[in-house]
């Protein structure tokens, strides 16, 4: 049932992105689409791990940062294809993952989503004010700039309009999805639904928690890392602040929760709905209420809490796919009492 409401409702979207750009021949527009896929590309590699294990971190930008600098370091500095440097940066994100979440799993609840968001600021923060480390230029606060190479170039990451940038992110979305649904229906993932039900009910089974927490957060490090230095690309830019920021990681725990963690779809419903309406209040209201979007943000989330604890794909799910109707049970014999029987 759950696979037939993923297609029932992920085709007709999938679909709309597809025709989207042709239909509508606006930069702005194909822009804004992008950046809406790119959030739930996000949210979905967030969900990778949080919205299964049921851990929720709030430091998750760290890894985007740690990816976005990777790549565009190793392009401005050994001239390394962006393409390599995305899986390279994905890589290292993924590796710096490990360590840190050996100690913070130990960890539960508020403490954990604690010590995430201290691990992504004292990068951010160490970030800012590092202008050269090892002999690499970082900047600081100032942050990086790809230089243009002139003209569309595949290898480079660089072409002349949205439309590319457009549909590269949205294969980045539908593989990430569809590492999230081949997950889903591995060992891994029943293991790790086991784990957010019970730990120690799952660790009496003889499955170890940190073990394949560690993995499932490898892989996520590593998805969010291809998002951080796909942003670069796309903006030829990257400092502390945009790419690793609190917001970032906010952005991705609140799409998912408000969407649906722990499915596949969710997290871009989330996005398809929180970051236009953001970025409304952001152009609208921005100039006047400083942070207004994220206090939005805070209304939704405690609504969705309140009303949709599964997130919007809860009911969306019982709309599209409603219950089998169940046959009517067959009446119970007739039971012949003592009177009947006497007056026989």
């Amino acid at each position: 049932m759950r696979a037939s409401f993923t297609l029932i409702l992920g085709l007709p979207l999938f679909v709309a992105a597809l025709i989207l750009p042709f239909v509508v021949a606006d930069n702005y527009v194909v822009h804004s689409a992008a950046m809406v896929l790119y959030f739930a590309y996000m949210a979905s590699s967030w969900n990778f791990v949080c919205g299964y294990v049921g851990q929720v971190s709030l430091g998750h930008a760290a890894f985007s940062g740690i990816a976005g600098y990777a790549s565009v370091l190793l392009f401005t500095g050994l001239g390394l294809s962006p393409w390599i440097g995305m899986i390279l940066g994905g890589v290292l994100a993924a590796a710096i993952s490990v360590p840190v979440g050996y100690a913070t799993f130990r960890l539960k609840g508020p403490y954990f989503t604690l010590t995430s968001i201290a691990f992504a600021e004292i990068m951010r923060i160490w970030l800012e004010n590092t202008d050269e480390f090892l002999g690499i230029p970082l900047k600081g606060a100032q942050g990086l700039t790809v230089p243009p190479v002139g003209g569309s170039n595949f290898l480079a990451f660089q072409f002349d309009g949205k439309l590319p940038y457009y549909f590269i992110i949205l294969a980045m979305l539908v593989g990430v999805m569809a590492a999230t649904h081949v997950m889903e229906r591995s060992r891994l993932g029943f293991y790790l639904k086991a784990i957010r039900g019970n730990r120690d009910g799952a660790e009496a089974l003889g499955i170890d928690p940190t073990r394949y927490c560690l993995t499932a957060l490898a892989l996520s490090a590593f998805l969010t890392g291809l998002g951080g230095a796909y942003y670069a690309q796309l903006f030829r830019y990257i400092n502390p602040e945009r790419n690793m920021g609190i917001d970032l990681s906010i952005d991705m725990a609140v799409m998912t929760i408000v969407g649906g963690q722990g499915t596949i779809l969710g997290p871009t419903l989330g996005a398809l709905v929180l970051h236009p309406v953001g970025e409304v209040v952001r152009a609208t209201l921005g100039g006047h209420v400083l942070g207004l979007h994220l206090i939005l943000y805070g209304v939704v989330l405690m609504l969705a809490v309140l009303y949709f604890p599964k997130g919007i794909i809860a009911p969306l799910q019982r709309w599209l796919t409603p219950a089998p109707k169940t046959p009517a049970p067959h009446a119970p014999a007739h039971m012949v009492t003592p009177k009947e029987v006497e007056g026989r």
